[in-house]
């Protein structure tokens, strides 16, 4: 049992030994944290002091310090002494909010000054809290000296701003000038009397508050423009814009100026510049009509100011004296324009080129007004220059060029000797009558033919006067009325005729009468009486020809037509001979008939083709024409050709040939020619094609073979009548096919060609119209 009491009780006083050194350590803890509160209470900028319920005092030294008291004060009433501590009513007034304090629970803040202190502080209290203890009251006191002193300061500032506001008001409200002042918003806020009088408002209060603007809200971006680009770029902007002001139309310069925040904001001012904008817009637009005015000049025109430099050139003068726009602008002075002109050689050519430009420089005081002087320049350049001096001692010079004058004067005189020797030497008579009929120029040859004296033409006689006077030189002088007439109808009528008349001697002229340009009327008269017994001639050469054609025709015609009878009586017999009508012949005769029938045929084919040619000539008659089936008859009639030959005959009639307007005989024989021709220029074995197709507008028929083909001289007289043409084998004599088809297809009025080249065989092309 004793051990066990033993045990119990060490473990009690262990128990009580940890909980011992357990609240010493919590001890040290919150003395530790009450130093450091009161380390901190100690250096804050406030210093609290307690009053209790029964009005005693605790306070910290330094306050006490700051109250002026020491030692520190016991109770609320202890604050107030004589020549120290808070003075009377300061002490009053802090009696009266504590006890506010602790019987309503108010809480307070006072402004409070020590006695004999600079010193100024803020007492700032409520009612303590329970732990502090019931009924009391916790004051801070707060050191406001160096804030009373910039409050002060502040105060005294404000009301120095105020003042200096009030002149300001007073000065904008007096100035002549709308003014205005929007808001950082851009609303309007204020406005002076000049503004309420230019909108026509109430009062200033009525125009702030219904916005009125100075300025209409269209164009420039509106009235607000400005401001918000000076608000923007914090930068003083400014525009013009239109306004309506007292009914009339004005021009306002308007100035917004930003203002540093706060507040912030835009001021504003408008200044009528109405007429010196009406000034200013009149002298420019003067200005700018002047300079287009002088642009538009063919003469070149400088202008130098009172210090002899170029103040105005136009474009004329610059291209006249190839001057750069860039060393215009310059403003170079006179002596140095006269040295580019003289670098750009258009200046005259001198030898003492300082004297001359110093002569020039005269001009600037030149006492006799205007100069004038004439520039030959070298490339046969001729300048007109005008000086003239300006009242403010300026200079103006225009250059105007007149080289194509001159040219034109120099030309004018050599064409007046180049027409006064033309005319003497044309071969017509002319005569150039006026308006009123008199005769005013005339050449040699018009004096000559009508057989006038110069005497009689030096008088400028009328045409009637000239008419009746060379009457008698005609074959019928009754006819000279005409020419007075023509002439009359030129110049009066200004009418063109022309007619013939016969001399008596027998020449024949032809005379016209030509109205001019400048009102008169020329009168020309030709010889023809050469080109006249021509013209005969040839006439008469001309219908023996076509006497001798319908000869020769009507001979091949009734030739052919004799030529067929015998020639039809002779086949036959043979064709009688070979079916053995006289009896059967031996096998030489035999070959023999056949000779006679080969022949026969080929001198038939012979007959037929003189009987075409002559029948080519004549006017086809339009009909319409299967072409289609035109050429499948052409190649049914040479297909026996062909296949004797073993030749490739392949034909391509296409669906598109269609119809043309024409013979279809001729149209068939065209194309057995071109066939006939293909299968006689193509060896054993060969190829020959026919295709025809077409469009709207027409048909076309090719034929082509790969035989040997032509040279380029046979070629090209493929379808000459006349030319010698190479026979081969049984093709039909003296080579007329390609002439004849050319002739059908150009009786149809279509075109035909021929392609050929040596071994490579022949192409040709018949193109016929619907």
């Amino acid at each position: 049992m004793v051990g066990a009491a033993l045990a119990v009780a060490i473990v009690a006083a262990c128990w009580i030994l940890y909980t011992g050194l357990r609240a010493k350590a919590a001890a040290a803890a919150i003395a530790a944290g009450n130093d450091r509160l009161a380390a901190l209470l100690g250096v804050g900028p406030a210093l609290a002091m307690v009053v209790r319920a029964d009005g005693r005092l605790e306070l910290p030294d330094r306050l006490a310090d700051w109250l002026g008291l020491a030692p520190p004060p016991r109770f609320l009433a202890d604050l107030a002494s004589p020549g120290a501590g808070l003075s009377s009513d300061d002490a009053a007034a802090l009696g009266e909010a504590v006890t506010a304090a602790q019987r309503a629970g108010e809480p307070f803040a006072l402004s409070i000054r020590p006695q004999g202190s600079a010193r100024v502080l803020t007492a700032r209290g409520q009612r303590a809290p329970r732990e502090i203890g019931a009924g009391g009251v916790v004051i801070w006191f707060f050191d406001a000296t160096d804030a009373v002193a910039e409050i002060g300061t502040l105060r005294t500032q404000a009301d120095e701003l105020a003042h200096a506001f009030a002149a300001l008001k007073g000065l904008i409200e007096a100035a002549p000038l709308p003014m205005w002042y929007r808001g950082p918003d851009l609303r309007l806020a204020m406005v002076n009397t000049a503004y309420v009088r230019a909108v026509e408002g109430r009062d200033a209060q009525d125009v702030v508050s219904r916005g009125v603007e100075l300025v209409e809200g269209a164009g420039a971006g509106g009235p607000l423009a400005s401001a918000v680009k000076a608000r923007d770029s914090d930068k003083p902007a400014m525009v013009t814009l239109p306004a309506t002001i007292g009914g009339a139309r004005r021009m306002l310069r308007v100035h917004d100026v930003p203002l540093p925040s706060p507040p912030g904001g835009v001021a504003g001012f408008a200044v009528d510049v109405d007429e010196l904008e009406q000034a200013r817009g009149a002298t420019k637009r003067f200005a700018e009509a002047q300079r287009e005015m002088l642009d538009r000049l063919s003469a070149g025109v400088a202008q130098f100011g009172p210090d002899r430099s170029l103040i105005f050139c136009n474009q004329p003068f610059q291209r006249m004296f190839a001057m750069r726009g860039e060393w215009l602008a310059d403003r170079p002075e006179f002596d140095r324009v006269l040295e580019r002109m003289r670098e750009a050689k258009r200046l005259p050519e001198v030898r003492d080129f300082p004297g001359w430009k110093a002569e020039r420089r005269d001009w600037f005081v030149a006492a006799t007004g205007t100069i004038e002087e004439s520039w030959a320049l070298s490339g046969g350049t001729h300048l007109r220059v005008v000086a003239h001096p300006l009242p403010d001692g300026g200079l103006l010079l225009i250059f105007e060029d007149r080289t194509e004058q001159v040219q034109l004067a120099s030309a004018r005189d050599t064409l007046l000797r180049v027409r006064t020797a033309t005319f003497d030497n044309l071969f017509e008579a002319l005569g150039v009558f006026a308006g009123d009929g008199r005769l005013q120029i005339w050449n040699d040859k018009f004096r000559k033919l009508w057989g006038f004296t110069d005497e009689f033409l030096a008088t400028h006689p009328r045409v009637d006067a000239l008419v009746a006077e060379g009457a008698g030189r005609l074959a019928r002088p009754e006819r000279a009325t005409i020419i007075a007439e023509l002439v009359r109808s030129a110049a009066v009528g200004r009418t063109q005729r022309a007619g013939r008349v016969a001399f008596a001697d027998g020449r024949h002229f032809e005379f016209a009468g030509v109205p001019l340009p400048d009102g008169n009327a020329l009168f020309t008269m030709l010889d023809i009486s050469d080109s006249r017994r021509a013209e005969q001639a040839l006439r008469d050469r001309a219908e023996a020809l076509e006497a001798a054609d319908r000869v020769k025709t009507a001979f091949v015609a009734n030739m052919s037509y004799e030529l067929r009878t015998p020639l039809t009586s002779i086949q036959g017999f043979a064709e009688m001979m070979g079916e053995g009508y006289a009896g059967k012949l031996p096998k030489q005769a035999d070959g023999y008939v056949d000779a006679i029938l080969e022949s026969v045929a080929r001198l038939s084919a012979l007959v037929d083709d003189v009987l075409d040619l002559t029948e080519s000539e004549q006017k086809v008659e339009r009909r319409p024409v299967d072409l289609e089936s035109v050429a499948h008859a052409a190649a049914e009639a040479i297909a026996p050709a062909a296949k004797r030959k073993s030749i490739d005959f392949a034909i391509e009639v296409m669906a598109s040939t269609g119809n043309v307007r024409g013979d279809a005989k001729k149209l068939r024989q065209m194309i057995e020619h071109l066939l006939r021709q293909a299968v006689a220029g193509t060896g054993d074995g060969g190829r020959v094609l026919l295709h025809t197709d077409g469009n709207a507008k027409g048909a076309r028929i090719v034929v082509s073979d790969d035989g040997a083909g032509m040279m380029p001289e046979e070629a090209a007289q493929a379808f000459d009548t006349f030319a010698a043409h190479e026979v081969h084998g049984d093709d039909r004599a003296l080579g007329l096919g390609l002439p004849i088809a050319k002739q059908f297809a150009e009786a149809h009025g279509g075109t035909i060609q021929l392609l050929s080249e040596p071994g490579d065989g022949t192409l040709i092309t018949v193109e016929l119209p619907r």
